[in-house]
Order: C-alpha cells, then structure tokens, then sequence
C-alpha cells in the first residue's frame, strides 16, 4: 500500500470547511480502494494565526512543508486584513518558496451543470489553462515613496526571464500534446507591453519548433476574453502570463458553471518539492459557515492531487463520483440547487461505491 503525508492548511472562510469535507472524500476513497493511505497533518496556518501572532505561518514553516508530498490548501483572506498581506503572508511564500512555477486550472462543462453561454455544451468547453506562477505581474517588485504627499509614486515591475517563460512554455506544450486536440493558445499584450511581453512571444515561437505535431495560435489578452464567450470550441490549452491566467481561469469558471467547481493544481514539475492543490473559489466570508459552500472544487483538487501522486486510477474514480453526484442533480445553491456542503460530500462518498468499484460517469 502506498502512503502520502499530506499537509492541510484550511486557511480563512470556507476554506477549512471545503478541505475537511474533501478530507472525508479522500479517506472514505483510500479505505475503498484499499491501495493508497494519505497521512494528513493540519496547520492552522492563516488569518486567525496573523491576528493571534502577527503571521500567518510560522518561521520555518516552508522548510517543515518540504517533508510532505503533497500541501492541500483552502482559501486565504479575510475582511479585516488587506489582501495583500494575506496573500502574501501565505499563499505566494508557498508557491514560490517552493518554486511552484505551473498552475494549472482545468475548466469544463461537468454533468448536471449549466454553463451561462447559450447552447453550449461539453464538447465545447473542455480547456486547461496554464498559468505562469513564480513572476511576471506577481514577482513582488517594486515600491513606493514620497507616501502621503500628492507626488507620491508606486510602482509594480513585472518580470520575465527567458528561463521562467521557456520551462512554462515547455511545460505547455507539453501538456497540450498529451491532449486528443493537441492545440496551445499562447496569450499575450505585447503591442503595449513592448518589452516582457515580446520576449513570451518570442520564446513561444522558438519552443514550437520542438513540439511539430503541437499546432498553436496567438491572441492578445483582451481578445481572448472575447473569444472565450464567442468561440469556445475553437480553445484547448492556454498559456498566460501570472495576471492574465489569473483572470482568465475565472473567467472560465464561471462560463463552466461556478467558481465553486474550478480547482488549481501549483505543480512543481520537476518534484524537487511539494504541489499545492487548492480550489480557486477564495475565502467568500458571504458564506463562511452557512454550510451551503461548494466542495467540488476541493473533490477535483484532491483528484489532481492523487493523479501527481501516482494514484491515477483512484482520481479517475473520484472525477467518476463528482460527476455522478453531480448528474444525479446534487447541487449547491451557487449551481442553482439547494444542496448543503455535506449534502453533497455524502452523495460523492456514496457514488465512490463498494471496495474497487468503478468510477461512475
């Protein structure tokens, strides 16, 4: 039997309840499978620790996550506490701590859920979007002076190295080609952003060359927001900077059905550290504690986690159950249901079946 240590960081709002409801999911699939064993370790690490501590994770806390296999992550952010120390003070340490340089966010139509585009179905959007995750917009340079006074300057540089824009190329186009379509998307700004962004585009073209059986195209971001609502069967895989696949991925979730059901995987590809799996849906303190939140992003995360794990047919089997609960009409109110969280844990628990059960649709 395989064995994992897991860390789980609940983290702010809804976070804690989305992983502890995809942590019941995730034990009641190992003791059916009986071929996998996920030792979960859980850190308080959050916006609660900040108001306590003045941090939200302890000194050392990444070199105490480098000891696991994998981090399962919630949500991060509070109403009293600026985003940018949240953010920063937990979520970014992590992923460019741990050189975390590829998020990936799948979004498709899943069975039982309506996208709000007319006459779209799930032949129609399937797509992956690859986002750029250790700089770019997010590299966290820049400063501010003169504070106070009307000639005060802040400035945000964005960075782009030829390095960190070819192995996020190359990790693109290589997940395009293990896809039926075999087609990237490359987005970019470069007629105003005339410097970084030239330089993604120009390292695009020069990674092409060694994928031949991968086609591809280029779209400017704005364009792509467009084409997105107008032209979705025409996308596969996307590739974007920081900023740009951070919007876009909502963008995408939200046409798949809700930003409830949209999960990310923070890979580091060439494992030389733990990934992060986290749903992309936030704190949504609106919500905190009703117990209406939706957990299929948390569901889907855990089976991108077991799939980077190895596990690949037990996340094979998970998706199965997600979307057989889903089918069956099991839907959290964000979906136009009435189901609660654990409404839907127990039908996902439920369609994962007896021991070695196939996964369902």
């Amino acid at each position: 039997m395989n064995r994992y240590r897991i860390a789980a960081i609940g983290g702010d709002g809804i976070g804690p309840e989305v992983i502890e409801a995809g942590l019941e999911v995730l034990d009641a699939l190992a003791a059916r499978s009986g071929t996998f064993r996920l030792e979960v370790e859980r850190f308080d690490w959050g916006s609660a620790r900040y108001r306590r501590e003045g941090a939200l994770m302890p000194e050392g806390g990444l070199e105490r996550l480098k000891s696991f296999d994998a981090i399962y992550f919630g949500a991060v952010g509070a109403p009293d506490i600026p985003d940018h120390i949240t953010l920063w003070g937990l979520r970014l340490p992590i992923c460019q701590g741990l050189d975390q340089y590829a998020n990936v966010r799948p979004a498709r139509l899943l069975p039982g859920v309506k996208s709000p585009l007319a006459g779209v179905g799930p032949e129609d959007l399937d797509w992956v979007i690859v986002r750029e995750n250790s700089e770019g917009e997010y590299a966290g340079q820049g400063g501010r002076t003169h504070r106070g006074y009307p000639e005060e300057v802040a400035t945000e540089v964005a960075i782009f190295t030829r390095r960190g824009v070819e192995r996020i190329m190359r990790f693109a186009f290589s997940l395009a080609r293990s896809r039926p379509r075999k087609h990237l998307t490359v987005v970019t700004k470069s007629n105003a952003q005339r410097h970084g962004m030239v330089l993604w585009d120009e390292v695009a073209a020069e990674v092409a060359r060694d994928f031949p059986d991968v086609s591809w195209d280029k779209e400017l971001v704005d364009a792509m927001t467009a084409r997105m609502v107008r032209r979705p069967a025409s996308i596969d895989v996307v590739v974007a900077t920081n900023l740009h696949a951070d919007i876009l991925s909502d963008l995408a979730a939200a046409l798949a059905g809700s930003l409830g059901i949209a999960p990310t995987a923070n890979l580091d590809p060439e494992r030389r550290f733990p990934s992060m799996f986290e749903p992309i849906h936030g704190s949504a303190f609106d919500i905190t504690g009703k117990g209406i939140a939706n957990p299929v992003g948390s569901f889907w995360s855990a089976a991108m986690m077991l799939d980077h794990l190895g596990e690949k047919e037990a996340a094979r089997r998970l998706m199965g159950a997600i979307e057989s609960a889903l089918a069956a009409g099991v839907l959290t109110p964000d979906l136009g249901g009435k189901a609660t969280t654990g409404d839907v844990t127990r039908a996902v628990i439920d369609a994962l079946g007896g021991r070695n059960a196939p996964g369902g649709a």
